[in-house]
């Protein structure tokens, strides 16, 4: 059996002396998050890949899509490394959606009349409904509508 980090095993210590149920609650939400980041898991990744197992019987073992499997473990330790690196750049920048636009997106609109947005957009077509499209100066374009 590969040994678990010394951040598992003492989150594992944690909630074996836990005594009281929020206690147990927090020690259960460090061990996940520690077992999650264990290098044992993905040293078990790579035997299972050099066994001939596929990615789709990896990802079902771990609870995972295909596709979050594979960016989670496949390649080198440094291709891992920079994209767990980029994808905390990622969430960390501010939305891409600009805001401050006339009227309200299509989805908004739809929520707020109870209908779908194919129904919005037919509206818009029919003339019923008012709507614009915004372009803005790198070229995105958004459908506004205007109740």
């Amino acid at each position: 059996m590969t040994s678990l980090s010394s951040e598992s095993e003492h989150a594992l210590e944690l909630l074996s002396r836990a005594a009281e149920p929020l206690e147990r609650i927090h020690a259960l939400r460090l061990l996940a998050a520690a077992i999650d980041r264990d290098p044992a898991v993905l040293r078990n990744v790579r035997a299972a890949l050099d066994e001939g197992l596929s990615w789709e019987r990896i990802a079902d073992a771990a609870g995972l899509g295909l596709a979050a499997a594979k960016w989670r473990w496949q390649g080198t330790d440094e291709q891992i490394a920079a994209r767990f690196v980029a994808g905390r750049k990622r969430s960390a920048r501010p939305s891409s959606i600009p805001t401050g636009l006339p009227g309200q997106s299509v989805a908004d609109a739809a929520q707020t009349l109870g209908v779908t947005a194919q129904a919005v957009y037919l509206r818009i077509s029919r003339g019923t409904l008012e709507a614009t499209t915004v372009t803005l100066h790198d070229g995105r374009s958004y459908k506004r509508v205007l109740l």
